[in-house]
Formats: structure tokens, C-alpha cells, sequence
């Protein structure tokens, strides 16, 4: 420190001294050149040790873990399959005519794997675990399943022949399934430099605790934390350890990092009481899941410490439990009706777009930013209803009865909701489902309001993405909405939706979805 200060002395003077000189001789004078003011970075785009090049949706990233979890099911077939041409060496007239003693031990062999590689976690590629450990455990499971399968054999009349197949069984195995993991253990590393699967979080308050959990993330590496909110930001310092203060926490309600972030950590300290129960029903407003950094020292936060993050204990306050296998399903429903519904109305789209370029001028398609998933802003494509240059993408004025900016065929497609099958596009693309909260376009007016200001919880819609018809579709909120009233019930509608989800109630709301649609006669569209 004293030597910096000596170092900094010395060239002032050293350039005073030259200033002087400068001025006793002119020919000396350096030319006097303008030197450009460097712009001000926004302080949105400061950058930390944790945010990567290329910022990932939590939609995006939640994609790419589901299709990690694919592997398991390519795992199971694969050796389901070498298992079956196995099998039909000791079994030739095939599994299903077999007598059940023959098929035995490559049934439990295939189950045994199986089970064994879920238990030993090989299918959640930790950022921690070592290449050689994966492998050692993909070689364990492999000898437990061939383990199982000889305890089974026994209760088979042709033990003999059975046994060294399923040596062959287990050297097939393990050399098939090592090498698949190898490849994919590599997939998954590559997906983890890009951010793809890596959550993103930011902090509330600037404390010792936001501290403590910043140093062990920079240890572990197994999250990125985008940034740090604070309202006292007169007393704080621009960054800690290199995490950037972005704003205050009312900054963070309109922040445009939002639909990148998984999680927003509350970290300041839980004595608070009064100051963390007000953050955490301000925060409540988003869609995000909001957790309470807890202190582990006390009993109250061991019992309260529901996860972990970066081994830092967690208590959830709001958001939406994500069932990974809830998740999984809906996206498959989505993709196989998808395609098929695609299919379907093939036909009818390429008529309706006919139509509609010879009824009046301009594109067959109309494009509109709405809100998605976690706040993210989509590009729904629907048919073109209104004309060209009446088409409004920011929703600034909702549609109206006998509203003269529709077209002829525009009232006939927006009636029957035809207009709306371009977004199955938007389905097989995995920015909309078939069934959730329909998605309101960016800036929405309600009479002279922005719809999003008139209800506290409108955020918690985009929970889920949005879908092409939903719970409020079939209970009578489908259209414009008119009133703050409106408003209200189509939230409570969205969110009772979201809360109790399943496949069965997505197929009832599909299926009620074309009735409702022709006996609606009030909804204005």
C-alpha cells in the first residue's frame, strides 16, 4: 500500500515537473488531441465472475435437463434390446410363448441395471464427479444386474446354458453402456460451459450471508449469480467478490434479466423479521421462485431448510414445485398431439390462408411479442384477422365488438378461434403448451390501465407456458378483457390451473375446448 502511494507521488510530480517545462519552452508543447469520453456502461450489462457470454432462458435450460433425463430411458432400451437377441439363443421360440423359468434371468438382469443406475445417480451428471468414478459405476451396476440375473437362473432347467450367456450379457453391457455414458458425460460438460444447464440466481440484500454463498458458488462452480439487489445502495459497494449490484429491489421487478433467472435468494439476515416478510411479498409479484437464505445455526432454519445451493441451505417461499415428471409428460402430450393435430389441420390452414390473402392485402400470418414462460418475451403467430395496417403488436387496444378494424374473414376465424392454430407452431417449438394460461401480448391495456398493474399477482401466470386454450378458456374468460374484474378472475382462473395440473385435466380441457368455443355467444373476439 505504501509503495503504491510513493509510486503515484512520484509520477505527479514527475508530471508537474514536466507541465513546467512545457511552459517555459513552447517548442516542447505536446499537440493538444481530444480524447474520447468512454460511454457509460448501463449497469444492467455489468458483468460478474458467474454470468456467462450467451444468458440462457430457464425454459431453455429446463429443455436440455429433460432431455439429459431421456438417457435413462435410451439406457433401458438399449439393453433391453441386446437382452431380447440374447435371449433368443437359450429362448428360440421367442419371450412371450417361453416358459417363464428361460426368459428369467435376463428379465431380472435388465431390471436389476436399471435400478442400479438410477440409485447410484448416473443420471444426474453432478459438475463434481470424476469421468473414472461415472464409469466404476456404470461397471457396478452392470455386475449387480449380472448378479441378479445368476440368482435367477437358478430357478431355470437350463442353468447350464444360461450362465455363460449372461457372461456374454454382462461384457455386451458394460462395454454398450460404458461407452454411452462416456459420450454422454461429455454432452452434458459441453452443456454446462455453454450455461445450458447451469441455474442462474440472483441475491436480495448485500450482506455477509450473500457473501458466505457467493465464495462457496466461486468453490463449487455449480450456479451462476447473475447479480445483487440492495435498497441500501448509498452504503454498499459496487460489487461483492465481483458479483455486480444491479439496483435496488424495485429495480429487480422490472429488471430484464428476470426471464433468465431460476432463482431469487433472499439473503439478508432472518432476524429481520419485518424487513424479509416485506421483500418477500414485493418479490411475490414475479413469477420466479423466491427462496430465504436460512441460518443453520438455530433450530427454526434446520427445520425450514427445504434445498440447497451451493450446499447453502434454502427455505422456499414462493413458486410452483416443479414435478420433473409432470414436466416430462406434459412436454411429450404436447409433441405427439401436437404433431398430430398438425396434421389434421393441415388442410384447413392452407385454405384459411388462401382466404385470407385474396379477402384483403398484407401477410397471412400476424406475429405479436407476448409473455412466456418465466416472463420471457415469444413471438405467438397467429392468422391474420385484422387489416394490415390496423394490426396492433402491443395490444395498446383490445378488440371490441363490431370493431371495424377486423376483416371480413377475420370475424368468421376469430369467432371459431381458428385464427389461433399457427401457435401449434409455437407448441412443437416449446415456447407454448397446448394447455395453460393463454398468453397476453407485452404492454396489454385494460380500459386505460396496463392489465399488469391492475391485479398484484398477474406475474404468477407465466409460471407455466402458456397455452393454446386453458382453464379460463372453458370457464367463460375468453376474449377481451374489459374491466379490472375481468382482469382478476382470469388470474385466479390461470392460477388455479397451475396448482393442480395433470394429464387428465389437459385432456378434459382439450376436449371441452371446441363445444365451449362454438357455444360461446359473449365472448367479444
Amino acid at each position: 500500500m505504501l509503495d503504491a502511494l510513493k509510486r503515484d507521488t512520484l509520477a505527479h510530480r514527475a508530471g508537474g515537473q514536466a507541465t513546467a517545462k512545457d511552459q517555459t519552452d513552447p517548442s516542447l508543447k505536446p499537440q493538444m488531441r481530444a480524447v474520447p469520453t468512454p460511454e457509460p456502461v448501463d449497469p444492467r450489462d455489468r458483468r460478474g465472475p458467474f454470468r456467462p457470454e450467451r444468458l440462457i432462458s430457464l425454459r431453455e435450460r429446463r429443455s436440455n435437463d429433460r432431455y439429459a433425463r431421456l438417457f435413462r430411458i435410451g439406457d433401458i432400451l438399449l439393453i433391453t434390446g441386446f437382452t431380447m437377441v440374447l435371449a433368443q439363443l437359450i429362448a428360440p421360440l421367442g419371450w412371450m410363448r417361453s416358459p417363464v423359468s428361460e426368459v428369467l434371468p435376463f428379465l431380472t438382469a435388465v431390471m436389476v441395471t436399471g435400478w442400479a443406475l438410477k440409485s447410484l445417480n448416473l443420471y444426474q451428471f453432478l459438475r463434481t464427479e470424476n469421468l473414472l468414478v461415472h464409469v466404476g459405476k456404470v461397471a457396478a451396476a452392470v455386475f449387480l444386474g449380472a448378479l441378479g440375473g445368476v440368482c435367477a437362473s437358478q430357478f431355470s432347467p437350463n442353468e447350464s446354458q444360461e450362465v455363460p450367456l449372461l457372461g456374454l450379457w454382462t461384457l455386451t453391457a458394460l462395454c454398450t453402456l460404458t461407452l454411452m455414458h462416456v459420450l454422454w458425460f461429455e454432452v452434458v460438460r459441453s452443456w454446462r460451459k455453454r450455461g445450458l444447464l447451469t441455474p442462474n440466481i440472483v441475491i436480495v440484500g448485500a450482506t455477509r450471508h450473500a457473501q458466505k454463498l457467493i465464495d462457496t458458488a466461486l468453490e463449487r462452480r455449480d450456479v451462476n449469480i447473475l447479480g445483487i439487489f440492495d435498497d441500501r445502495l448509498a452504503r454498499n459497494p459496487d460489487a461483492v467478490s465481483g458479483v455486480p449490484i444491479l439496483g435496488d429491489t424495485q429495480a429487480l421487478l422490472s429488471h430484464k434479466i428476470t426471464p433468465y433467472v431460476d432463482q431469487i435468494v433472499v439473503a439478508l439476515d432472518p432476524s429481520a423479521k419485518a424487513r424479509v416478510n416485506h421483500l418477500i411479498e414485493k418479490l411475490k409479484m414475479l413469477p420466479n421462485d423466491v427462496s430465504l437464505l436460512v441460518d443453520v445455526h438455530n433450530e427454526t432454519g434446520r427445520q425450514a431448510a427445504l434445498s440447497r445451493l451451493s450446499d447453502m441451505p434454502l427455505a422456499k417461499v414462493s413458486g410452483i414445485s416443479e414435478d420433473e415428471r409432470k414436466a416430462f409428460n406434459k412436454r411429450f402430450q404436447d409433441i405427439i398431439i401436437g404433431l398430430i393435430a398438425l396434421v389434421v389441420f393441415a388442410p384447413l390452414m392452407a385454405i384459411v390462408a388462401l382466404i385470407i390473402k385474396l379477402d384483403s392485402p398484407g401477410p397471412v400470418f400476424f406475429r405479436q411479442r407476448r409473455h412466456g414462460f418465466n416472463n420471457e418475451a415469444i413471438n405467438v403467430w397467429k392468422f391474420r384477422s385484422m387489416r394490415n395496417e390496423a394490426a396492433d403488436a402491443t395490444a395498446s387496444r383490445q378488440i371490441s365488438r363490431n370493431d371495424d378494424r377486423v376483416t371480413r374473414v377475420g370475424k368468421f376465424i376469430r369467432k371459431t378461434s381458428i385464427d389461433e392454430l399457427p401457435q401449434l407452431f409455437n407448441v412443437l417449438k416449446g415456447e407454448m403448451s397446448l394447455v395453460g394460461p393463454r398468453p397476453h401480448a407485452i404492454g396489454m391495456k385494460t380500459g386505460p390501465d396496463e392489465s399488469a398493474r391492475l391485479v398484484a399477482e398477474y406475474a404468477w401466470r407465466h409460471r407455466m407456458k402458456p397455452g393454446m386454450t386453458g382453464w379460463a378458456a372453458i370457464n367463460g374468460s375468453r376474449g377481451a378483457l374489459e374491466t379490472a374484474d375481468d382482469v382478476r378472475r382470469r388470474i385466479q382462473l390461470d392460477v388455479d390451473y397451475i396448482e393442480r395440473h395433470s394429464l387428465w385435466l389437459d385432456l378434459y380441457i382439450m376436449a371441452m375446448t371446441i363445444p365451449c368455443v362454438l357455444n360461446d355467444r359473449s365472448a367479444i373476439r
